[in-house]
């Protein structure tokens, strides 16, 4: 019989975007590991698959990051609920791509106020709620260590998040919380399946964006929540401001 003690036991994680890929495969793990999970995401039909795939008493709130009444009120319901938070998890987000010369300022505004705004203020509406010893873990990427066309205005939220986490860290340090983050290359998720119009186009961008990773192959959202886990727990207590790349070397190796 396993009676390794799980890395989580008690502890409350909240997680924007919990709903699918890194944040569902991040929420089913931190579970496993103990924790009670609320979690926040736009669509009702995969918050409630999710939360029943997951044991004991969570919580899921349909709203969206950069509505400011959705995040009161779905900090509300965790403050109601659980009464505190030990893990924030950042996680929501968009990915899409537009050359310069196509770029609408609909565009831009969208995903600036999904992937930085919505972020900031999750942030700080769950800032009351998070306690000394807490972790924070934000997801950034890849794309802002190296260009890439078409790939501008995403890059440029994912760096933004990437200066907050540096920034976030040295601010909440006398307050006993770590703020880190997690950097994933490609990911088979179903956000590159939004980002693919023609069916026919799909395997060919699988293949390219494959054979970019050193190991050839795309990542697993576990493999991400794995390094999420060991952010937001003890395991990494002397770490914050840190940026963990899960790329399988693609910023790393040539």
């Amino acid at each position: 019989m396993n009676t390794a003690k799980r890395k989580l036991e008690g502890k409350i994680a909240v997680i924007t975007g919990g709903n699918s890929g890194i944040g569902r495969a991040t929420a089913q793990l931190f579970n496993q590991e103990g924790a009670r999970i609320a979690l926040i995401g736009r669509d009702q039909k995969s918050i409630d698959e999710t939360l029943a795939e997951l044991s004991g008493e969570n919580l899921g709130f349909k709203g969206d990051v950069t509505s400011e009444k959705d995040l009161n009120g779905f900090f509300d319901h965790v403050r109601s609920r659980f009464g505190k938070i030990d893990i924030l998890f950042i996680n929501a987000g968009i990915a899409e791509q537009s050359m310069i010369a196509d770029t609408s300022p609909e565009f831009y505004d969208r995903h600036f106020n999904i992937n930085v705004r919505g972020a900031f203020f999750a942030v700080q509406k769950g800032l009351p709620l998070l306690q000394k010893g807490s972790s924070i873990v934000v997801t950034t990427s890849v794309v802002s260590h190296f260009g890439s066309a078409g790939s501008s205005v995403y890059s440029a939220t994912k760096a933004a998040l990437r200066s907050m986490v540096q920034s976030w860290a040295a601010e909440l340090l006398p307050k006993g919380i770590r703020v880190n983050s997690v950097s994933p290359g490609p990911t088979a998720t179903s956000i590159i399946n939004r980002n693919v119009a023609d069916e026919k186009a799909f395997e060919p961008i699988l293949e390219f964006m494959k054979n970019m990773v050193p190991m050839k192959r795309m990542g697993e959202p576990l493999e991400v929540a794995k390094a999420v886990l060991f952010m937001a727990s003890e395991d990494s207590s002397f770490t914050t401001g840190a940026e963990l790349m899960v790329d399988g070397g693609m910023t790393q190796v040539r």
